[in-house]
């Protein structure tokens, strides 16, 4: 009777232990996996920090980023509008705009991170005076590094507040004298606030549930090397003042579909047009 009670409990255990081996190797396989993510964003037109790129054509936004580590993170983020003409600065051909940029960041502690990023936007074409070289960071070249700091109160702290400091470190950001000689690094420093609003957490309707809504203002503190286009050149300038709406869609195995829409508002004095630029913004997502 004991030898049969044996047996039986060793054909019931063994699926159990060997459902445990599954288990425990599908956490494992998953904790690798969430290392790497991928996202790819669809955008109805290129808009950084109250500046407009490529003029209003769709941008095609791929991001690739791995973590080394639980703190440290590598990654690869670019943009395109897949059209080559050049967009010249007085606007005349204002269409053309690529991006390749290579970032990394690091989180100091649960609601401070420091990214470092390396901007290359070569032109889509050949233009004189411009060295689209990827290791140019000269007064000629595509290449500048934004040195970032990243403050996020909103998981330990609960308090759904961001702000970023950002400084252009090197590269093509000079200043010149009245003579337009003698180049010197300029630094240009970028801040920016944002707060989120969640909306409808206890809808009975599924589709509102989960909205998110962030504004956000955004100022250049020096922009005398006039890296900014759409800011003003010696004065704090106002130029991102926005409002993003945002709804996530769960897809399964892992992937995320957020649809967003987004006001911005660039109140930079040297902007001639009524009431200065305004720009409205679609996006879809795919992250993994």
């Amino acid at each position: 009777m004991k030898f049969r009670l044996l047996v039986l409990l060793f054909c019931i255990s063994g699926p159990i232990f060997s459902q445990e081996n599954e288990t425990v190797a599908d956490t494992t396989n998953l904790e690798v996996e969430k290392k790497l993510e991928l996202n790819l964003d669809i955008v109805s037109r290129y808009l950084w920090r109250g500046q407009c790129w490529g003029g209003n054509y769709v941008a095609v936004q791929p991001t690739i980023e791995y973590a080394f580590t639980p703190k440290f993170s590598l990654g690869f983020w670019g943009t395109t509008n897949f059209k080559k003409e050049y967009a010249y600065s007085d606007g005349t051909a204002y269409k053309g705009y690529q991006e390749i940029d290579f970032y990394l960041t690091y989180q100091i502690n649960d609601f401070l991170q420091f990214q470092l990023w390396d901007y290359y936007w070569a032109t889509v074409e050949k233009v004189e005076g411009v060295d689209n070289s990827f290791f140019d960071y000269g007064k000629n070249g595509v290449k500048t590094v934004d040195a970032i700091l990243y403050f996020d109160f909103s998981e330990g702290y609960r308090y759904p507040f961001n702000a970023t400091i950002s400084t252009l470190i090197a590269g093509n950001d000079f200043r010149y004298d009245s003579n337009d000689e003698n180049p010197k690094q300029n630094f240009t420093t970028y801040l920016e606030l944002g707060y989120t609003f969640t909306l409808f957490e206890k809808s009975s309707l599924k589709a509102f549930q989960g909205i998110a809504l962030e504004p956000v203002v955004g100022a250049v503190l020096n922009n005398k090397a006039a890296y900014y286009s759409s800011a003003d050149y010696d004065k704090v300038s106002f130029c991102n003042l926005g409002i993003k709406t945002t709804k996530e869609i769960e897809l399964g195995k892992g992937i995320t579909m957020p649809l967003w829409l987004n006001y911005i508002h660039n109140a930079a004095s040297k902007n001639t047009e009524a009431f200065g630029k305004n720009f409205l913004v679609a996006g879809i997502s795919f992250s993994y």
